[in-house]
């Protein structure tokens, strides 16, 4: 759920620089961009994860490991993110720039997408590998002498 304001940001920015209001079109964009932004962290979790547990079974870990994880994590989901942007945005781009019959609906049902889909893939590949190492990071234990 946290790439769902990254995405919303985006969609945002595109709608309103296109100069389109909010309207219903506009808000079935958005959810569907909540959609796939979801599935984006949803996805990212699972293979970070994945790689931290299969760290987590020998019988030492420390910070080098957990970084190490969070790299090979995120690494794995770099390609089939940009490959499920890339098709998105090859469908949505000729809806966007489209003229004709429909096309004005159309058209703000896919900026709040395309937006969307240039802020969100980039926002969660880092901010979610930093709050994940955030979570897991070991607590160092403070020193205090009373």
């Amino acid at each position: 759920m946290a790439t769902l304001p990254f995405a919303l940001v985006g969609g945002i920015w595109l709608l309103f620089g296109l100069g389109h209001n909010l309207s219903v079109a506009g808000i079935v964009g958005f959810i569907a961009l909540a959609g796939v932004a979801a599935e984006f962290g949803v996805i990212m979790l699972l293979y970070l994860k994945q790689a931290w547990r299969a760290r987590t079974d020998q019988d030492q870990t420390s910070e080098a490991d957990l970084l190490e994880a969070i790299r090979e994590g995120a690494v794995l989901r770099v390609r089939p993110k940009a490959m499920t942007v890339a098709v998105i945005l090859a469908g949505l781009l000729p809806i966007l720039w489209g003229a004709g019959t429909g096309s004005e609906i159309m058209q703000r049902i896919a900026a709040p997408m395309v937006g969307g889909m240039i802020s969100a893939p980039l926002l969660s590949m880092f901010v979610i590998p930093a709050a994940y190492y955030l979570m897991y990071r070991p607590r160092r234990q403070l020193d205090v002498q009373v």
